[in-house]
Protein backbone atom coordinates (compact mmCIF):
# COMPACT_ATOMS: atom_id res chain seq x y z
CA UNK A 1 0.00 0.00 0.00
CA UNK A 2 1.34 3.38 -0.99
CA UNK A 3 2.92 5.22 2.20
CA UNK A 4 3.34 8.99 2.32
CA UNK A 5 4.73 11.60 4.83
CA UNK A 6 2.23 13.80 6.44
CA UNK A 7 2.57 17.10 8.95
CA UNK A 8 2.11 16.48 12.83
CA UNK A 9 0.28 19.64 14.63
CA UNK A 10 3.51 20.06 15.65
CA UNK A 11 4.98 20.74 12.31
CA UNK A 12 7.18 17.63 12.50
CA UNK A 13 6.20 14.70 9.34
CA UNK A 14 5.66 11.30 10.02
CA UNK A 15 5.29 8.26 7.60
CA UNK A 16 1.75 7.07 7.19
CA UNK A 17 1.25 4.07 5.33
CA UNK A 18 -2.66 3.31 3.94
CA UNK A 19 -4.58 0.46 4.54
CA UNK A 20 -6.35 -1.50 1.81
CA UNK A 21 -9.90 -0.04 0.81
CA UNK A 22 -13.24 -1.59 1.73
CA UNK A 23 -15.32 -2.54 -1.13
CA UNK A 24 -18.48 -1.33 0.31
CA UNK A 25 -21.66 -3.14 -0.81
CA UNK A 26 -24.09 -0.49 -1.28
CA UNK A 27 -27.70 -0.80 -1.35
CA UNK A 28 -29.57 0.58 -4.78
CA UNK A 29 -32.79 1.54 -3.20
CA UNK A 30 -34.01 4.09 -0.73
CA UNK A 31 -36.12 0.92 -0.43
CA UNK A 32 -33.98 -1.35 2.16
CA UNK A 33 -34.07 2.01 4.42
CA UNK A 34 -36.31 2.37 7.79
CA UNK A 35 -35.05 6.25 8.08
CA UNK A 36 -34.98 9.00 6.29
CA UNK A 37 -31.68 9.95 5.34
CA UNK A 38 -31.20 13.63 3.57
CA UNK A 39 -27.04 14.37 2.88
CA UNK A 40 -26.76 17.91 2.74
CA UNK A 41 -24.07 18.45 -0.41
CA UNK A 42 -21.25 20.45 -1.45
CA UNK A 43 -20.89 22.33 -5.01
CA UNK A 44 -17.99 21.58 -7.05
CA UNK A 45 -16.77 25.21 -8.29
CA UNK A 46 -15.44 26.08 -11.84
CA UNK A 47 -11.43 26.33 -11.25
CA UNK A 48 -11.05 27.79 -14.93
CA UNK A 49 -13.92 30.57 -14.53
CA UNK A 50 -12.55 33.76 -15.50
CA UNK A 51 -13.88 35.23 -12.01
CA UNK A 52 -12.53 36.77 -8.91
CA UNK A 53 -13.58 33.70 -6.80
CA UNK A 54 -14.20 35.90 -3.22
CA UNK A 55 -16.94 37.81 -5.23
CA UNK A 56 -18.29 35.94 -7.62
CA UNK A 57 -19.20 32.00 -7.79
CA UNK A 58 -18.39 29.94 -10.96
CA UNK A 59 -19.95 25.97 -10.61
CA UNK A 60 -18.78 23.58 -12.43
CA UNK A 61 -22.44 21.76 -13.56
CA UNK A 62 -21.59 18.70 -14.47
CA UNK A 63 -19.24 18.08 -11.59
CA UNK A 64 -21.68 19.14 -9.39
CA UNK A 65 -24.95 17.28 -10.88
CA UNK A 66 -23.39 14.21 -11.06
CA UNK A 67 -22.30 14.09 -7.42
CA UNK A 68 -25.93 14.05 -6.61
CA UNK A 69 -26.79 11.38 -9.04
CA UNK A 70 -24.23 9.38 -7.15
CA UNK A 71 -26.05 10.36 -3.53
CA UNK A 72 -29.40 8.90 -5.30
CA UNK A 73 -27.56 6.18 -6.44
CA UNK A 74 -26.41 5.08 -2.49
CA UNK A 75 -30.56 5.44 -1.71
CA UNK A 76 -28.98 9.02 0.27
CA UNK A 77 -31.46 11.94 -0.36
CA UNK A 78 -30.31 15.39 -1.32
CA UNK A 79 -30.67 18.33 1.05
CA UNK A 80 -29.84 21.24 -1.89
CA UNK A 81 -28.36 24.70 -1.37
CA UNK A 82 -27.86 24.26 2.35
CA UNK A 83 -24.98 25.11 4.45
CA UNK A 84 -22.90 22.64 2.99
CA UNK A 85 -22.99 23.99 -0.62
CA UNK A 86 -21.54 27.39 1.16
CA UNK A 87 -24.99 29.29 1.36
CA UNK A 88 -24.04 32.46 2.78
CA UNK A 89 -20.27 31.44 2.29
CA UNK A 90 -19.74 32.11 -1.14
CA UNK A 91 -23.08 31.08 -2.83
CA UNK A 92 -25.21 33.89 -3.84
CA UNK A 93 -29.37 33.23 -3.85
CA UNK A 94 -29.66 33.72 -7.69
CA UNK A 95 -26.98 31.14 -7.86
CA UNK A 96 -28.45 28.75 -5.55
CA UNK A 97 -31.53 29.53 -7.57
CA UNK A 98 -30.26 27.92 -10.33
CA UNK A 99 -28.61 24.98 -8.63
CA UNK A 100 -32.05 24.11 -7.36
CA UNK A 101 -33.35 24.46 -10.47
CA UNK A 102 -30.88 22.35 -11.98
CA UNK A 103 -31.56 19.64 -9.77
CA UNK A 104 -34.65 19.99 -8.96
CA UNK A 105 -34.91 18.50 -12.78
CA UNK A 106 -32.14 16.14 -12.24
CA UNK A 107 -34.35 14.10 -9.34
CA UNK A 108 -37.60 14.09 -12.21
CA UNK A 109 -35.29 11.96 -14.02
CA UNK A 110 -33.94 9.93 -11.29
CA UNK A 111 -36.08 7.10 -10.31
CA UNK A 112 -36.80 7.25 -6.46
CA UNK A 113 -34.93 10.56 -6.08
CA UNK A 114 -35.54 12.47 -2.82
CA UNK A 115 -34.60 15.55 -2.49
CA UNK A 116 -35.45 19.05 -0.39
CA UNK A 117 -34.34 22.49 -1.38
CA UNK A 118 -33.35 25.24 1.23
CA UNK A 119 -35.22 28.71 1.46
CA UNK A 120 -33.96 31.51 3.44
CA UNK A 121 -33.47 35.20 3.35
CA UNK A 122 -30.11 35.81 2.20
CA UNK A 123 -30.59 37.82 -0.67
CA UNK A 124 -31.64 40.49 2.25
CA UNK A 125 -28.55 42.26 3.75
CA UNK A 126 -29.14 42.90 7.22
CA UNK A 127 -28.75 46.95 7.33
CA UNK A 128 -30.42 49.79 9.64
CA UNK A 129 -34.11 50.14 9.41
CA UNK A 130 -34.77 46.64 8.38
CA UNK A 131 -37.88 45.40 9.77
CA UNK A 132 -39.65 42.19 10.32
CA UNK A 133 -41.48 42.49 7.42
CA UNK A 134 -38.97 42.53 5.12
CA UNK A 135 -37.85 39.15 6.80
CA UNK A 136 -40.89 37.92 5.99
CA UNK A 137 -41.22 39.15 2.08
CA UNK A 138 -37.40 37.62 1.64
CA UNK A 139 -38.81 34.14 3.07
CA UNK A 140 -41.89 34.49 0.89
CA UNK A 141 -39.77 35.50 -2.39
CA UNK A 142 -37.64 32.13 -1.60
CA UNK A 143 -40.42 29.85 -0.82
CA UNK A 144 -42.64 30.74 -3.94
CA UNK A 145 -39.54 30.55 -6.13
CA UNK A 146 -38.56 26.91 -5.12
CA UNK A 147 -42.48 25.56 -4.75
CA UNK A 148 -43.25 27.53 -8.11
CA UNK A 149 -40.41 24.86 -9.22
CA UNK A 150 -41.71 21.79 -7.91
CA UNK A 151 -39.58 21.99 -4.74
CA UNK A 152 -39.95 20.62 -1.41
CA UNK A 153 -38.37 23.22 1.27
CA UNK A 154 -36.66 23.33 3.62
CA UNK A 155 -37.16 25.96 5.64
CA UNK A 156 -33.33 27.74 6.67
CA UNK A 157 -32.25 29.61 9.66
CA UNK A 158 -32.55 33.88 8.73
CA UNK A 159 -29.54 35.85 9.95
CA UNK A 160 -31.73 39.12 9.13
CA UNK A 161 -34.10 38.11 11.20
CA UNK A 162 -31.42 37.55 14.11
CA UNK A 163 -30.29 40.96 13.88
CA UNK A 164 -33.73 42.22 13.63
CA UNK A 165 -36.02 40.35 15.99
CA UNK A 166 -36.46 41.89 19.32
CA UNK A 167 -37.66 39.06 21.12
CA UNK A 168 -39.47 35.84 20.62
CA UNK A 169 -43.02 37.37 19.42
CA UNK A 170 -41.10 38.37 16.25
CA UNK A 171 -40.20 34.77 15.71
CA UNK A 172 -43.51 33.51 16.54
CA UNK A 173 -44.91 36.14 13.43
CA UNK A 174 -42.10 35.46 10.74
CA UNK A 175 -43.11 31.63 11.04
CA UNK A 176 -46.53 32.04 11.55
CA UNK A 177 -46.89 34.07 8.28
CA UNK A 178 -44.78 31.86 6.27
CA UNK A 179 -45.89 28.49 7.15
CA UNK A 180 -49.66 29.70 7.04
CA UNK A 181 -48.41 29.82 3.13
CA UNK A 182 -46.71 26.60 2.00
CA UNK A 183 -48.07 24.34 -0.44
CA UNK A 184 -46.76 21.68 1.70
CA UNK A 185 -44.99 20.66 4.91
CA UNK A 186 -41.73 21.78 5.41
CA UNK A 187 -38.19 21.04 7.53
CA UNK A 188 -37.41 23.83 9.73
CA UNK A 189 -33.59 24.19 10.71
CA UNK A 190 -32.38 25.43 13.47
CA UNK A 191 -28.61 25.91 13.28
CA UNK A 192 -26.45 26.36 16.19
CA UNK A 193 -24.30 29.66 16.36
CA UNK A 194 -21.03 27.21 16.46
CA UNK A 195 -22.29 26.82 12.41
CA UNK A 196 -22.41 30.43 11.91
CA UNK A 197 -21.90 32.91 14.32
CA UNK A 198 -24.54 35.64 12.86
CA UNK A 199 -27.59 33.40 14.82
CA UNK A 200 -26.45 33.54 18.06
CA UNK A 201 -29.18 34.33 20.19
CA UNK A 202 -32.08 32.58 17.51
CA UNK A 203 -35.76 32.45 19.06
CA UNK A 204 -34.92 35.07 21.15
CA UNK A 205 -32.98 32.96 23.07
CA UNK A 206 -29.02 33.43 24.17
CA UNK A 207 -30.26 29.93 26.50
CA UNK A 208 -30.47 27.15 24.64
CA UNK A 209 -33.03 25.90 26.65
CA UNK A 210 -35.15 28.84 26.36
CA UNK A 211 -34.93 28.94 22.98
CA UNK A 212 -36.04 25.53 22.50
CA UNK A 213 -39.06 26.60 24.40
CA UNK A 214 -39.88 29.23 21.70
CA UNK A 215 -39.11 26.65 18.99
CA UNK A 216 -41.60 23.89 20.29
CA UNK A 217 -44.49 26.41 20.80
CA UNK A 218 -43.96 27.86 16.90
CA UNK A 219 -43.90 23.76 15.70
CA UNK A 220 -47.08 23.32 18.13
CA UNK A 221 -48.89 25.93 16.87
CA UNK A 222 -48.10 25.16 12.95
CA UNK A 223 -47.42 21.16 13.22
CA UNK A 224 -49.57 20.55 10.00
CA UNK A 225 -47.34 23.07 7.76
CA UNK A 226 -44.56 20.74 9.73
CA UNK A 227 -42.94 17.54 8.40
CA UNK A 228 -39.64 17.28 10.70
CA UNK A 229 -36.70 19.86 12.27
CA UNK A 230 -33.36 19.67 11.84
CA UNK A 231 -31.52 20.89 14.65
CA UNK A 232 -27.62 21.14 14.50
CA UNK A 233 -26.44 22.36 17.87
CA UNK A 234 -23.99 19.00 18.37
CA UNK A 235 -25.63 18.34 21.60
CA UNK A 236 -26.76 15.09 22.02
CA UNK A 237 -28.55 15.64 25.06
CA UNK A 238 -30.54 18.89 23.69
CA UNK A 239 -31.54 16.74 20.78
CA UNK A 240 -32.86 14.25 22.95
CA UNK A 241 -34.96 15.96 24.96
CA UNK A 242 -36.50 17.68 21.98
CA UNK A 243 -37.48 15.17 20.23
CA UNK A 244 -39.06 13.63 22.82
CA UNK A 245 -41.57 16.60 22.80
CA UNK A 246 -42.49 16.85 19.05
CA UNK A 247 -46.09 16.63 17.66
CA UNK A 248 -47.01 13.46 16.73
CA UNK A 249 -45.99 13.27 13.02
CA UNK A 250 -43.71 15.67 12.89
CA UNK A 251 -39.73 13.94 12.64
CA UNK A 252 -36.59 14.93 14.18
CA UNK A 253 -33.61 15.57 11.39
CA UNK A 254 -30.48 15.04 13.65
CA UNK A 255 -27.77 17.65 12.21
CA UNK A 256 -25.40 16.51 14.69
CA UNK A 257 -22.45 15.64 13.40
CA UNK A 258 -20.43 14.97 16.32
CA UNK A 259 -23.30 12.00 17.54
CA UNK A 260 -25.22 11.10 14.87
CA UNK A 261 -24.82 7.13 15.07
CA UNK A 262 -26.31 6.98 18.43
CA UNK A 263 -28.80 9.69 17.53
CA UNK A 264 -29.82 7.81 14.61
CA UNK A 265 -30.12 4.51 16.46
CA UNK A 266 -32.74 6.22 18.88
CA UNK A 267 -34.06 4.09 22.35
CA UNK A 268 -36.91 2.70 23.70
CA UNK A 269 -38.68 6.01 23.05
CA UNK A 270 -37.68 7.08 19.29
CA UNK A 271 -34.94 7.97 17.20
CA UNK A 272 -34.05 10.69 14.73
CA UNK A 273 -33.94 10.69 10.92
CA UNK A 274 -31.23 12.53 9.59
CA UNK A 275 -30.16 15.37 7.23
CA UNK A 276 -26.57 15.71 7.72
CA UNK A 277 -23.30 17.47 6.09
CA UNK A 278 -21.56 14.61 6.98
CA UNK A 279 -22.84 12.35 4.73
CA UNK A 280 -21.61 14.09 1.81
CA UNK A 281 -18.13 12.94 1.98
CA UNK A 282 -19.23 9.52 4.45
CA UNK A 283 -22.12 8.28 1.99
CA UNK A 284 -21.25 4.93 0.89
CA UNK A 285 -20.08 4.09 4.83
CA UNK A 286 -24.18 6.04 6.19
CA UNK A 287 -25.64 3.64 2.98
CA UNK A 288 -24.29 0.82 4.63
CA UNK A 289 -24.77 1.08 7.77
CA UNK A 290 -28.71 2.36 7.27
CA UNK A 291 -29.20 -0.39 4.96
CA UNK A 292 -28.08 -2.55 8.62
CA UNK A 293 -30.06 -0.77 10.72
CA UNK A 294 -33.69 -1.61 8.36
CA UNK A 295 -32.10 -5.19 8.22
CA UNK A 296 -32.11 -5.04 12.88
CA UNK A 297 -28.45 -5.49 12.51
CA UNK A 298 -27.32 -2.70 14.78
CA UNK A 299 -24.01 -4.59 15.23
CA UNK A 300 -22.84 -3.68 11.89
CA UNK A 301 -24.58 -0.06 11.87
CA UNK A 302 -22.58 0.38 14.68
CA UNK A 303 -19.34 -1.50 13.48
CA UNK A 304 -19.84 0.89 9.98
CA UNK A 305 -20.27 4.26 11.42
CA UNK A 306 -18.16 3.99 14.71
CA UNK A 307 -14.69 4.96 12.66
CA UNK A 308 -16.61 7.54 10.58
CA UNK A 309 -17.21 9.72 14.43
CA UNK A 310 -13.61 10.75 14.52
CA UNK A 311 -13.63 11.81 11.03
CA UNK A 312 -16.95 13.88 11.21
CA UNK A 313 -15.59 15.42 14.47
CA UNK A 314 -12.02 16.65 13.25
CA UNK A 315 -13.94 17.68 10.01
CA UNK A 316 -16.48 19.60 12.19
CA UNK A 317 -14.05 20.87 14.67
CA UNK A 318 -14.36 24.85 16.04
CA UNK A 319 -14.12 27.03 13.96
CA UNK A 320 -17.04 24.50 13.05
CA UNK A 321 -18.63 26.88 9.90
CA UNK A 322 -14.96 26.00 8.27
CA UNK A 323 -16.13 22.15 7.71
CA UNK A 324 -16.80 22.61 3.96
CA UNK A 325 -13.29 22.96 3.26
CA UNK A 326 -12.89 18.83 4.78
CA UNK A 327 -15.75 18.02 2.70
CA UNK A 328 -14.71 19.39 -0.39
CA UNK A 329 -11.33 17.88 0.29
CA UNK A 330 -12.47 14.57 0.48
CA UNK A 331 -14.65 14.35 -2.93
CA UNK A 332 -11.34 15.82 -4.16
CA UNK A 333 -9.21 12.90 -2.73
CA UNK A 334 -11.83 10.37 -3.68
CA UNK A 335 -11.69 11.42 -7.50
CA UNK A 336 -15.43 13.22 -7.11
CA UNK A 337 -13.69 16.19 -8.81
CA UNK A 338 -10.16 16.94 -9.93
CA UNK A 339 -9.22 19.86 -8.22
CA UNK A 340 -9.12 21.07 -4.84
CA UNK A 341 -10.76 24.55 -5.92
CA UNK A 342 -13.75 26.06 -3.74
CA UNK A 343 -16.82 28.96 -4.25
CA UNK A 344 -15.61 32.14 -2.27
CA UNK A 345 -11.58 30.48 -2.08
CA UNK A 346 -12.83 28.11 1.01
CA UNK A 347 -9.81 25.67 0.51
CA UNK A 348 -7.79 27.98 2.31
CA UNK A 349 -9.90 27.87 5.41
CA UNK A 350 -8.32 24.69 6.84
CA UNK A 351 -4.43 24.13 8.06
CA UNK A 352 -2.19 21.40 6.12
CA UNK A 353 -1.75 19.68 9.52
CA UNK A 354 -6.07 19.78 9.69
CA UNK A 355 -6.39 18.25 6.05
CA UNK A 356 -3.54 15.63 7.15
CA UNK A 357 -5.18 14.83 10.16
CA UNK A 358 -8.35 14.57 7.99
CA UNK A 359 -6.33 12.66 5.51
CA UNK A 360 -5.63 9.72 8.14
CA UNK A 361 -9.14 9.72 9.92
CA UNK A 362 -10.57 9.02 6.37
CA UNK A 363 -8.13 6.41 6.01
CA UNK A 364 -8.90 5.01 9.08
CA UNK A 365 -12.68 4.91 8.31
CA UNK A 366 -11.95 3.34 4.82
CA UNK A 367 -13.44 5.83 3.10
CA UNK A 368 -10.34 6.24 0.62
CA UNK A 369 -11.42 4.15 -2.11
CA UNK A 370 -8.58 4.49 -4.15
CA UNK A 371 -5.47 5.04 -1.90
CA UNK A 372 -3.17 5.31 -4.70
CA UNK A 373 -5.09 8.65 -6.32
CA UNK A 374 -5.75 10.07 -2.83
CA UNK A 375 -2.13 9.83 -2.05
CA UNK A 376 -1.08 11.10 -5.51
CA UNK A 377 -3.67 14.20 -4.68
CA UNK A 378 -2.03 14.64 -1.09
CA UNK A 379 1.41 14.89 -1.99
CA UNK A 380 0.01 17.60 -4.70
CA UNK A 381 -1.38 19.83 -1.73
CA UNK A 382 1.61 18.76 0.95
CA UNK A 383 3.84 20.29 -2.39
CA UNK A 384 2.07 23.35 -2.34
CA UNK A 385 2.88 23.99 1.10
CA UNK A 386 6.12 23.35 0.83
CA UNK A 387 6.54 19.69 2.21
CA UNK A 388 8.22 16.97 0.30
CA UNK A 389 5.62 14.28 1.05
Amino acid sequence: MPTLRLPLENGKLRAFTTRVPRSWSVPRSVAVMNRVAYSAVHVVADPLAAVDPWLKPAIDWDRTLEYRSYLWSLGLGVAEAMDTAQRGMGLDWPTSLELIDRSLALARTTPGALIACGAGTDHLAPAPGMTIDDVIAAYEMQCEAIESRGGRLILMASRALAACARSPADYAKVYGRVLSQVRAPVILHWLGDMFDPALAGYWGHADVDRAMEVCLEIIAAHAAKIDGIKISLLDEDKEIAMRRRLPKGVRMYTGDDFNFAELIAGDDRGYSDALLGIFDPIAPAAAVALAALARGDTAEFNDVLAPTVPLSRHVFAAPTRFYKTGVVFMAWLNGHQSHFTMVGGQQSARSVAHLAELFRLADAASLLRDPDLACTRMRTLLALHGVDG
